[in-house]
């Protein structure tokens, strides 16, 4: 089965319009003293655009080499996210949220996660639950509650509304929902560091969420604020040791 893959975003070359919005967010301060995140902090929802990746990976140590597409679509009322990642021998696999714009940010509808067999997730609002097609109990549908792909856009417009709340150290923690469950992402502001994208030095805030439980995935992002606060970078790293790095290529209109 192909490592699990997720989400990403980059701003078109002439972007629309963000919507602005405001979402609940609990931020934890860092270990010195530094500005609380307050909660309802304004978000800047990026405009629609295709994201190209190149992906470097490794499976049963065995090495590959791929590429992955986001795709993020957005109205101003609703939007439509799909990642897609192929490799030979390695196979394939396709993530995709759907949902609404609103005050809080991104609100997801379904969720859906595809290798061999497809699983998903539904959020109903008006019951306050979600329910998995895997048969997995119920979860509560938390206020400003995410899924493992949305969650990419949402932390980056977050950013992208107030970057100034967000010194290194800060941890922010978003209810994440999976193909199977619900879980509470603890996500923590690394700091800047300078990527190569585009043939360009980039100035990048790189964001790490460790494994939550047993067999859980590490994930870090490298959002550039020079490109909207898209992730340009994606790192999923397995207990296993098996890895998928996804740097930014190319951007397209969507």
């Amino acid at each position: 089965e192909a490592p699990a893959t997720p989400v990403a975003e980059a701003p078109p070359p002439a972007p629309e319009p963000a919507p602005a919005a405001s979402v609940p967010v609990v931020a934890e301060a860092p270990a010195e003293p530094l500005p609380q995140v307050p909660a309802g902090a304004p978000i800047t929802i990026p405009g629609s655009v295709r994201l190209l990746y190149d992906v470097q990976g490794q499976v049963k140590k065995m090495d590959y080499k791929a590429r992955s597409e986001l795709l993020w679509r957005q109205d101003g009322s609703q939007y439509d996210l799909r990642f897609e990642v192929s490799a030979f021998l390695v196979g394939s696999r396709v993530q995709t949220s759907r949902g609404k714009l609103t005050t809080q940010g991104l609100a997801p509808e379904r969720f859906s996660d595809k290798s061999r067999n497809e699983r998903a997730a539904h959020f109903n609002y008006d019951q306050g639950k979600v329910t998995f097609s895997a048969n997995s109990p119920d979860a509560p549908l938390a206020a400003g509650m995410q899924d493992r792909l949305s969650v990419f856009i949402q932390l980056g417009a977050l950013l992208a509304g107030n970057p100034g709340a967000f010194p290194p150290g800060t941890t922010i923690s978003q209810a994440t929902v999976g193909p199977r469950d619900a879980d509470l992402w603890k996500v923590t502001v690394a700091g800047e560091e300078t990527l190569r994208v585009l043939g360009e030095e980039v100035k990048t805030l790189r964001l790490t969420r460790p494994p939550g439980q047993q067999y859980d995935t590490q994930v870090e992002l490298w959002y550039a604020p020079s490109m909207g606060f898209l992730p340009v970078r994606i790192r999923l790293t397995q207990p296993s040791g098996d890895f998928a790095d996804m740097q930014l290529r190319a951007t397209e209109a969507p």
